[in-house]
């Protein structure tokens, strides 16, 4: 009986460590902070309706613009024809794939928020009901500051 005991316990000793190690692998690799793989740009894909990552169907013609600029614009197409929910998306989602953008979050965030209290007629309320943890909250400073 104390073998099996001993047994099971080396067992447990072994595998254990293995386990959380692969779980922990598998958890960092979902991170925000994690370049995306093919399966996100899928989801994105597919959740865009026509397969355009970024960019809608009756996107503004961007070229030449600093890219900043280009994502603004790409920005308020993504409020005036959805809502400020996936216009935010779509800045964390550039945020995560040009890091070179991101000393630009929080004006372009804030930017939303203002823009989002327009299309709603002033309803601060509803505007930032679409709030997200992007850009340290920059969003809901921009419906405030409307």
């Amino acid at each position: 009986m104390k073998q099996l005991v001993r047994r099971i316990g080396q067992t447990v000793a072994l595998t254990l460590p293995v386990i959380l190690v692969t779980t922990g692998t598998l958890a960092v690799t979902r991170v925000p902070w994690a370049p995306p793989t093919g399966l996100d740009q899928q989801v994105v894909a597919a959740s865009s309706g026509d397969g355009t990552i970024g960019r809608t169907a009756t996107a503004t013609n961007t070229q030449g613009m600093a890219p900043q600029d280009a994502l603004r614009v790409d920005l308020m197409d993504e409020l005036r024809t959805h809502n400020p929910g996936t216009a935010l998306d779509l800045l964390e989602r550039t945020m995560r794939e040009k890091p070179a953008l991101t000393p630009y979050c929080s004006t372009l965030a804030a930017d939303l928020g203002k823009a989002a209290v327009r299309k709603y007629q002033g309803d601060a309320q509803r505007a930032r009901s679409f709030a997200r943890p992007v850009c340290d909250g920059a969003f809901a400073a921009g419906v405030v500051g409307q």
